[in-house]
């Protein structure tokens, strides 16, 4: 004689297993939701950045705005490839302003050099600065 389950054992059992799948459920809409909702940042690298040369030295003016929905943290400037600068320049969504960074190295008026601006979120946000005197 072959006897199945009970039909309390059953009802335990599928109760069970829908639980399991909504909790399921739940995490996943909810870390889905969460990566949604936190914004984005996005740095615009504006056209009136330049390399000023003065005597031998350079200096980077940065004109930078946040044009995304979450604050963008630039840690380090690199122009040209090989000269870097690290910083630690927090900009607020909306936030424009104009950062200022010494290069280390010779710049030679009128050359163009192509910078990258890295962010803490690890984004990297490109433009070719021309150099003048």
């Amino acid at each position: 004689m072959m006897r199945g389950i009970s039909p309390v054992i059953a009802t335990v059992i599928i109760l069970a297993v829908t639980v399991a799948i909504a909790v399921a459920v739940i995490g996943w809409i909810t870390g889905l939701w969460g990566s949604l909702t936190s914004g984005t940042e996005q740095l615009q690298i504006y056209p009136d950045t330049y390399i000023q040369v003065n005597n031998g030295s350079c200096t980077l003016y940065l004109h930078v705005g946040n044009t995304g929905s979450a604050d963008a943290v630039i840690y380090k400037v690199e122009i040209g490839g090989v000269n870097s600068t690290t910083a630690d320049n927090t900009l607020k969504p909306g936030e424009d302003t104009t950062l200022t960074y010494n290069i280390t190295g010779t710049c030679i008026a009128g050359s163009s050099y192509n910078i990258k601006v890295y962010t803490k979120n690890g984004n990297v946000f490109t433009a070719i600065v021309k150099a003048q005197s």
